[in-house]
Parts: C-alpha cells; structure tokens; sequence
C-alpha cells in the first residue's frame, strides 16, 4: 500500500524533537495515542534510541502506521496496538511517558476527559505526559488562522474544536499532573509538558 503522508507532521517534527528529547532523555518507554501516519513514531523512535516507542491508534489508522513501521525496521518501534478511547482499558498499563500529537481537538470533549481517566490509570507513578496541539488560552484563540481552523473543525463534527488551555491543565491535575513546559511552537501550535 501507499503510505498515508502528512505535510504537516513533515513540518512540525523537527521543532517537537527539539523538545520533546531531553523532556523524555530518562524514559525507557512511550506510549504515542493516536499515531496518525506513523510519520512521528518513525522519526522519534529513529533519534531517541534509548526509549522503546509503541504506537496506538484505531483499527482503521493501523495499516498506514505498520507501513512506515516497517519500512523503517527499527528495533525500538512496535507495531500499533488499538486504543479507543471510549474503552476504559488500555493494551498497555504503567506506562512511563505518554505522547499525542493533534487529538484533543479532534476527538469530543468527553473523549478529552476519558482520554485523562485513562492517563489516570495506566500512566506510571512518576510518568511524563506530552501533548502537542493548538490551545485556547482564557478562552481565546491565539491566532486567526486558529479560529478558522476551529470553525471548519466544528464544521465538520460539532463535538471537537480547541480546547482551552486552562481546562486542559486543570484535568491534568486530576489526573495528578502538574505542568513543567508550554512551549510555543510553530504555526500556532504548543507543547504542553507534565510530570506526575
């Protein structure tokens, strides 16, 4: 098959490696929900030798994913186990780092809040959590292009759109987080990073 191509993740790689290596330079191990292409997995896994990356998505996303997968054949990237986020249990438990790349504004504001339960229960006691996206923050948006994008979202399935910055923090306290990093990022983006 072709594999699926994301321009976007093509872009933003590079700036959320910067990042995201020295936030997981002590982790053996990442959970990424909702691996999309696989095009981050692969180029993650591929500078960070040291962590084991899973990937994770729906059934339907896990095709493209192996293809990137196994092309790359490296020995510290698995294949995509399924995660639905309406399903409580997860296929990996204690895990140490959790990773996920344009979801929270895709998915519904419920899911947003089961996908905190599950970070609850399955990340590890002194585990980090990542997670890159656009945010609103006192609920606005940060940019035009931002607004626009949460329209057409909106457009397209009433359920998702940005979310707010502040609520996304206060769920993650919840969940028995606390906020280390917001890093800007390019194209109206941000890296919020979180430690247990």
């Amino acid at each position: 098959m072709t594999k699926p191509f994301s321009q976007a993740c093509e872009n933003n790689k590079d700036p959320i490696l910067q990042k995201l290596a020295p936030f997981l330079a002590d982790v053996a191990q990442v959970l990424e929900i909702g691996s999309g292409t696989g095009q981050h997995a692969v180029h993650f896994a591929n500078a960070m030798p040291n962590l084991k990356w899973q990937t994770s998505d729906l059934r339907h996303n896990h095709d493209g994913i192996i293809s990137w997968c196994e092309e790359a054949n490296l020995t510290n990237l698995t294949l995509p186990v399924e995660l639905d986020l309406n399903v409580d249990s997860w296929p990996v438990t204690d895990i140490p780092a959790i990773y996920t790349a344009n979801t929270l504004h895709i998915v519904s504001m419920t899911l947003v809040e089961q996908f905190f339960k599950g970070v609850t229960a399955h990340l590890a006691a002194a585990g980090k959590l990542a997670i890159y996206g656009p945010f609103n923050y006192q609920g606005n948006f940060t940019s035009p292009s931002n607004a626009e994008f949460d329209a057409f979202l909106k457009m397209r399935d009433p359920q998702s759109g940005i979310r707010d910055f502040e609520w996304i923090c206060e769920l993650a306290e919840q969940a028995g987080l606390a906020l280390v990093q917001d890093h800007a990022m390019p194209a109206n983006n941000r890296l919020l990073l979180f430690k247990r």
